[in-house]
């Protein structure tokens, strides 16, 4: 069984090393795929001398298209996308790739704690779930970036979305092809964002792309 890690990365220089230690401690993963989405810092220099496959983007070109790179050409059975920001917390994505191998999902999205950090107020994460929810299947986390496939369900919801509607469009997709998708509880963390002007702007953005995707794909 090949289980491919795809990492998309941008100025991870602080997180990055930890992240890739975590996730070789995954036995069940053979093989570690970065993506540097046009870093400026030394994510780079750091994804090399971790020994793993590097595919390096020399311009930023956003986590979608980071990914629709990344996801070229991969020879594996189970694909796993994991952040590269989630430091010692990325093995906990053994948790997601679970029911993936043990054939009770087709796509396995990881359930993270409560933030530690006061964020939005839930207008993007509503919007999300109300989108999903359209297609019959409740999430707590439809935004969540980490998961687990299995290759058939990549090559069928490929290629993915421009922007913050990335896993919005992942899971819609999925549903309708038929696929088995299912949540399960992690103590990963990541950087977050709070309630401050940086954040609020994150947030807006993230809003404006969820909508443009629900539109997408309500038109395909």
């Amino acid at each position: 069984m090949r289980i491919a890690a795809i990492v998309p990365a941008y100025n991870e220089e602080e997180r990055l090393a930890s992240t890739l230690a975590a996730i070789r401690s995954i036995p069940r993963i053979t093989h570690i795929r970065v993506v540097n989405d046009g870093s400026a810092d030394r994510t780079l220099q750091i994804a090399r001398e971790a020994g793993v496959e590097v595919v390096d983007l020399v311009n930023n070109v956003g986590k979608g298209e980071a990914l629709n790179i990344g996801a070229r050409g991969i020879e594996a059975d189970v694909v796993v996308f994991l952040d590269g920001d989630l430091g010692s917390t990325a093995v906990e994505g053994d948790k997601i790739l679970q029911p993936v191998l043990a054939g009770e999902a087709d796509m396995c999205v990881a359930q993270f704690p409560p933030p530690v950090k006061k964020g939005g107020f839930g207008m993007v994460k509503r919007l999300a779930s109300w989108g999903i929810a359209r297609e019959g299947l409740l999430v707590r986390e439809p935004l969540s970036g980490q998961r687990a496939m299995t290759i058939k369900v990549l090559e069928a919801i490929l290629p993915f979305h421009s922007g913050y509607g990335i896993e919005i469009g992942m899971t819609i997709r999925a549903v309708r092809n038929g696929f088995r998708v299912v949540e399960v509880p992690v103590n990963m963390s990541h950087a977050e964002t709070g309630r401050d002007l940086k954040g609020f702007i994150h947030r807006g953005r993230q809003f404006l792309d969820v909508g443009k995707v629900l539109i997408a794909e309500n038109r395909r």
